[in-house]
């Protein structure tokens, strides 16, 4: 089957003998954490630095999801690159492939995903760790780029599905943020309209507890693209509001 290799790395890839499946799959590296299991398969990450440039390199065998796409079953990395590819499409900012491919060997289901990583990038979830110490326009600046992102996101008719701030990647330019996202495996087009935005968003404000009334005020400003003070941000942060109360207490 036909391989991606993005044009961008091929030639750093030739020069390591990394440009295939065989040679990706073989390399040995120490895995970044534990990894996932499911069903007979697995599925693990690991860190590979080349020339001064690192990437993330996934590996996973039978470690498979039915879809629309693939009934009987496909590599959750199968779906993830489309989705890579289809925010690529999109102009929707999220992690870069640099390779992948699948292979079925001797009964079992391959799959090897290779992507940039986000050096020199905080995940949400470490800015809200240390909210209190971050200044009040760093604050403001962190908000409107995420209520951008994800403004952008659904206005291009995707749903996330894990809009989570571990999954939300900043990155300081001057007075403002930059932010795009990773984990792409649950994403799918947006069919029901509002209810399908707050049920995306509404999951990142319950995640982030640092946040006050008003810095939500300023994250739905930032998404709907009004003013803090609008109607429309007070029937949001009411819909958002009984979702978050709704499933605190399940």
């Amino acid at each position: 089957m036909t391989d991606f290799l993005a044009a961008e790395d091929r030639a750093l890839l030739e020069r390591h003998g990394l440009d295939t499946f065989d040679a990706l799959w073989a390399r040995q590296l120490e895995a970044v954490d534990e990894p996932n299991t499911d069903g007979g398969g697995w599925s693990s990450v690991f860190r590979l630095e080349l020339e001064g440039r690192a990437f993330y390199l996934k590996r996973q065998c039978n470690y498979l999801t039915r879809t629309l796409h693939a009934p009987f079953g496909e590599p959750t990395f199968a779906r993830e690159f489309r989705n890579i590819s289809r925010y690529r499409e999109l102009g929707i900012p999220a992690l870069q492939a640099v390779f992948f491919g699948q292979r079925k060997i001797k009964g079992e289901v391959r799959a090897v995903l290779l992507t940039r990583a986000l050096d020199g990038w905080d995940d949400l979830d470490s800015l809200l760790q240390r909210w209190s110490s971050l200044t009040v326009a760093q604050h403001s600046a962190v908000l409107k780029a995420c209520g951008q992102l994800a403004r952008l996101l659904h206005g291009r008719r995707q749903v996330h599905g894990c809009f989570y701030p571990k999954h939300i990647f900043m990155q300081a330019t001057g007075d403002h943020y930059r932010a795009q996202l990773i984990d792409l495996e649950k994403n799918r087009p947006l069919l029901f309209g509002q209810r399908d935005r707050v049920r995306d968003l509404e999951p990142l404000v319950r995640r982030a507890p640092q946040w006050s009334h008003a810095q939500l005020r300023e994250l739905l400003a930032a998404y709907l693209d009004q003013p803090a003070d609008s109607s429309l941000v007070d029937s949001w942060l009411v819909r958002m509001t009984a979702r978050r109360s709704h499933k605190e207490t399940r």
